[in-house]
């Protein structure tokens, strides 16, 4: 049963990964690990790749199905990982401090296991961040390489293309290590990392979660609505957003590794902020 539980929880989004979940599911229906209307839900989204079952559960008041045991190698990497995060996230300061010290006291016992999922912006773009960032933070540079290949990493689908741009479409990834579905689960937090590719521009939006980004690799450009001007920020200057606040990120020549927290309002969805100098933006090299 621990490969159906595996593929049981692999990400949405891929050619044909409903199909897998639901075959996962009929072999775990049959072993009596979940309920026919847990069941039901996955031969629902098995036609639509992209849709999550775990929220189409959610959404039904119905539990996600059992997660297995990571192998310890994956526990203990993934351990590592979340104990070197709150011992960073903790020594920042900012006003949504609080929130965030709430949200990593939620996390107790071992990982579960989540399937990884690999990624093209993971693989071309995460060894050069961890190598600018190991340079001061060689302990946390190392816990998050080692835990990487255990990560179900995602590339973000929900914003329409035409307005967020191709360059940021394909040019980013994250992971969550608290948070529905992840790890260590926690309803309405989040807590991950965030990876961009350089020279990326994620342009002006807004959402209801309040939000920390604690950027491990910068400087970055930064801006806080539309037509304001473009800020620099080095790396490990945490940058706080309040609800609904506009913010965009300009990456520069080193790709942007950060941990992003949400610290409730998860699952609202955000919102892009149309703004008229999107292309001297994209063409700007900080």
């Amino acid at each position: 049963m621990t490969d159906d539980l595996a593929l049981i929880h692999s990400p949405a989004g891929p050619a044909g990964s409903g199909r897998v979940r639901y075959g996962a599911a009929m072999a775990l229906y049959r072993a009596g690990l979940i309920t026919e209307a847990q069941l039901e839900v996955y031969r629902i989204t098995a036609a639509h790749d992209g849709r999550d079952p775990l929220q189409a559960l959610a959404d039904q008041g119905l539990p996600p199905p059992p997660l297995p045991a990571p192998a310890p190698d994956a526990a203990a990497a993934l351990t590592a990982l979340a104990d070197e995060a709150a011992r960073y996230l903790t020594a920042l300061a900012h006003p949504g401090a609080a929130e965030v010290q709430a949200g990593l006291s939620r996390r107790s016992g071992p990982p579960r296991l989540v399937a990884p999922a690999g990624n093209a912006v993971v693989d071309q773009w995460l060894d050069p961040a961890l190598t600018a960032l190991g340079a001061t933070h060689p302990g946390l540079a190392a816990a998050i390489a080692a835990a990487a290949p255990h990560l179900p990493w995602v590339t973000y689908d929900a914003y329409p293309r035409a307005l967020i741009g191709d360059a940021f479409a394909t040019g980013h990834a994250f992971a969550s290590l608290i948070g529905a579905g992840a790890p260590w689960e926690a309803a309405d937090f989040d807590l991950g990392l965030f990876l961009i590719a350089p020279d990326v521009l994620y342009r002006d939006h807004a959402h209801a979660a309040p939000e920390l980004y604690a950027p491990l690799t910068g400087p970055h450009g930064w801006r806080f609505g539309p037509g304001r001007p473009l800020v620099l920020k080095p790396a490990h200057q945490p940058v706080w957003n309040d609800p609904f606040r506009p913010h965009l990120t300009k990456v520069g020549p080193l790709p942007f590794l950060a941990f992003f927290v949400w610290t409730r309002d998860v699952n609202a969805p955000a919102e892009v902020l149309a703004a008229d100098d999107w292309p001297e933006l994209e063409a700007l090299r900080l």
